[in-house]
């Protein structure tokens, strides 16, 4: 427990604040895990959804907070082919950025974007193959560890981090899981055979990782916590220990995020669904909430 408490506790310290009141509007995605567009990619089978999702917030006035797993950097060696494969997803988010209103966290399969200079390096410009010259993509992009969203009348924070933080195999041995992934979980993925070092494919350390995130929120006197990584949502009751999770944007046939707004809280998730004329539509569904963040002020 105590590496455990020695990472978290360094994510919260380290962290990012953004001031907050009520009327501010926040969008929490992870783990998109955004790949070339190749039988691996699980983000292609969402891509369409996310996309129609990200439009919809952009539009709202809504500021993007990605808590980790944005891009899928162990199975895919480099950022380019991921670029390429989602382009248009990549061009909104520097739309977000040219606005500030873009947050971004990494996690473990993204972790190198932890290195200023390797962010600096992939994602500042893209080539423009029309133009045949470089153009700016997502200038002066600073990843965080972890972010806290503190309000500005109450005091209240929220603490939002990847959450493998409390995984010690996907955090301190990180460049061993991604050669396994890129030499034997990669190939086998394709056949169907998922990776059982995931927390998320893996009920045992899945529950193993939430067990080690909620002692360490109830050791910090109940600190509301918000992260990603197992892909299992999370939206606990007042009174319960504040541990939320967005989900994933690779579920089967649906992606799950959280929304920040009127100082409320609320789980969601966006799916393709038939109208009652037979079209197909892509439709936002509230699943827990919403519910007043005052609601987990410790007691």
């Amino acid at each position: 427990m105590f590496s455990t408490k020695k990472r978290l506790d360094n994510a919260h310290n380290t962290a990012k604040i953004i001031s907050f009141d009520d009327s501010s509007k926040f969008i929490l995605f992870s783990d998109c895990h955004r790949g070339d567009n190749s039988f691996a990619d699980d983000f292609a089978n969402n891509r369409n959804i996310y996309f129609h999702a990200l439009k919809h917030y952009y539009a709202e006035g809504f500021q993007y907070c990605e808590l980790g797993d944005g891009d899928e950097l162990w199975e895919n060696l480099s950022f380019s082919s991921i670029f390429e494969a989602h382009k248009n997803v990549y061009m909104l988010m520097k739309q977000f950025h040219q606005q500030q209103r873009l947050h971004m966290i990494w996690g473990n399969h993204d972790m190198v974007y932890r290195n200023p200079n390797y962010v600096k390096k992939h994602l500042e410009t893209y080539f423009d193959t029309e133009a045949g010259q470089d153009k700016t993509l997502l200038n002066d992009l600073k990843y965080h560890e972890g972010i806290i969203l503190k309000h500005s009348k109450t005091g209240q924070e929220l603490f939002l981090t990847h959450g493998h933080q409390a995984d010690p195999w996907n955090y301190t041995f990180w460049k061993w899981s991604r050669f396994l992934v890129r030499i034997l979980w990669k190939p086998l993925n394709v056949m169907g055979i998922s990776d059982p070092t995931r927390p998320a494919k893996n009920n045992k350390e899945l529950i193993k990782v939430e067990r080690r995130t909620k002692t360490w929120i109830t050791e910090n006197n109940n600190r509301i916590t918000i992260a990603g990584h197992t892909h299992r949502p999370r939206f606990p009751e007042p009174g319960d220990i504040p541990f939320f999770n967005d989900g994933s944007c690779v579920h089967p046939r649906c992606i799950t995020g959280i929304e920040i707004e009127n100082g409320n809280i609320t789980l969601i998730k966006w799916l393709i669904e038939t109208n009652e004329n037979g079209f197909l539509q892509i439709v936002r569904v509230v699943l827990e909430g919403p519910r007043k963040l005052t609601d987990y002020s410790p007691n």
